[in-house]
């Protein structure tokens, strides 16, 4: 009896020792193929990315030209402007250093924005180059009228200062003078009068 309850000990553990290898066989080819998979899918996405984040730079380009005949008009004094096309991970045209032009989240609608210490302000949105060359072009304009009143703009009056009559020194030391004798005399009449 003893040499078949260890036949079929033997069976058993035979059947769970095939079964844990054929799960641990099965498992890294079904992870490989996954993560080959994976690396498939993230490629194509990556791609994806990268060809929508060209399509972007392409528009900005596209509207960045239409601007030079504007940017050529400003004056060489006038260095408030600093236009070019940043190709972060969100591409921009930046019109000077609050301001620039950004692609929407469809990628096809441009939107000129400012920033300002209340947050980002949307200025202009159109898919249409020419609205947004028309608000760049209003942009600039206000732009360099505040500078010209900055420029123009007259100092404030100071008060007037009246200065106030300087005190001789002669007499400050004087009064020091007077005072450090009269100090002296009385610490001696003090020791004077403690003698007696």
């Amino acid at each position: 009896m003893r040499p078949i309850r260890n036949k079929g000990d033997q069976r058993m553990s035979e059947a769970q020792n095939t079964g844990s290898h054929a799960a641990a066989d099965a498992r890294p080819i079904r992870l490989r193929d996954a993560l080959r998979q994976a690396r498939i899918e993230a490629a194509d996405r990556t791609g994806v990315v990268v060809d929508l984040r060209d399509a972007e730079v392409a528009r900005l380009e596209i509207l960045n030209e239409a601007l030079d005949p504007l940017f050529s008009q400003i004056p060489d004094t006038v260095d408030l402007f600093d236009r070019g096309i940043s190709q972060g991970e969100t591409p921009r045209l930046w019109i000077d250093v609050v301001s620039h032009v950004v692609m929407g989240r469809d990628k096809r609608i441009y939107r000129l924005v400012q920033d300002s210490r209340f947050g980002r302000i949307v200025i202009a949105e159109s898919h249409e180059v020419a609205v947004i060359v028309g608000a760049v072009t209003d942009y600039v304009a206000r732009r360099m009228i505040e500078r010209e009143r900055a420029l123009v703009a007259t100092p404030m009056a100071e008060p007037a200062v009246t200065d106030k009559p300087r005190r001789s020194r002669f007499w400050t030391f004087a009064l020091g003078f007077v005072v450090g004798v009269i100090a002296l005399f009385g610490l001696a009449l003090f020791a004077a009068l403690r003698n007696f």
